[in-house]
């Protein structure tokens, strides 16, 4: 007699297998935080500034209050240069890091550096990160008047240029918010340090609602990697 019990729980076991193996091709990926490391110099580091008020922390918070599944991980560094940045950002990108930030530039321009030689660095930068597989967002920086029409040339087009050469994510300068004040010296006063350099906690306030959607941009980029 042939056995049907037999045949019929086979037939229920396959069923049973079929149905478990579409749910899980049907269940949709589950998000993993995007884990965001800045590579930057004072600005980024938060000098001057309680831990809670400094960048990092402030543009935590600004993307957590808007529901992001992002970590920013502070790799600024008071002083450092393009070359400082090259120097570490082959250690600052360890496996869990999936989008860089680039803010630096500064100390160059306050050193008087060669744009040329700045503009190497940051592409070497660059260059890491894409090789990594990672997103990038480069933030740029406006040289002064006083540097001369050719240095000022040189140096503001690095950032736009080498963004989009490497199809980075663009925000045009870290203080784009304070400088565009009416009042330059009151913005001075009310939104910086006593240093005229670095922003104060409401400044550093202003540049994250500022900059916010462009790391938005950063985070979307990352996962579509």
């Amino acid at each position: 007699m042939r056995n049907t019990w037999g045949y019929g729980a086979a037939r229920m076991t396959n069923k049973l297998l079929i149905g478990v193996t579409a749910l899980c091709l049907a269940a949709p990926a589950v998000a993993e935080t995007v884990v965001i490391a800045a590579l930057g110099d004072s600005l980024t580091q938060g000098f001057g500034l309680p831990p809670e008020d400094a960048f990092v922390p402030e543009l935590q918070r600004w993307l957590d209050a808007g529901g992001a599944d992002v970590r920013i991980i502070n790799a600024g560094v008071s002083g450092d240069t393009t070359a400082g940045g090259l120097a570490r950002v082959g250690w600052t990108l360890t496996p869990e890091v999936d989008a860089l930030i680039v803010a630096l530039g500064g100390n160059d321009l306050l050193r008087g550096l060669d744009p040329a030689l700045s503009r190497r660095n940051i592409e070497g930068i660059l260059q890491v990160a894409s090789e990594a597989g990672v997103a990038t967002m480069v933030v740029g920086m406006n040289a002064p008047g006083n540097y001369g029409p050719e240095f000022k040339d040189a140096f503001d087009a690095i950032f736009p240029d080498l963004a989009e050469a490497y199809g980075s994510v663009y925000y045009p300068n870290f203080l784009a918010p304070i400088e565009a004040q009416d009042d330059r010296d009151q913005a001075l006063a009310q939104l910086m340090q006593a240093d005229r350099i670095h922003p104060n906690a409401t400044g550093v306030d202003m540049i994250v609602e500022a900059m916010g959607p462009s790391v938005l941009e950063l985070i979307a980029a990352a996962q579509n990697e």
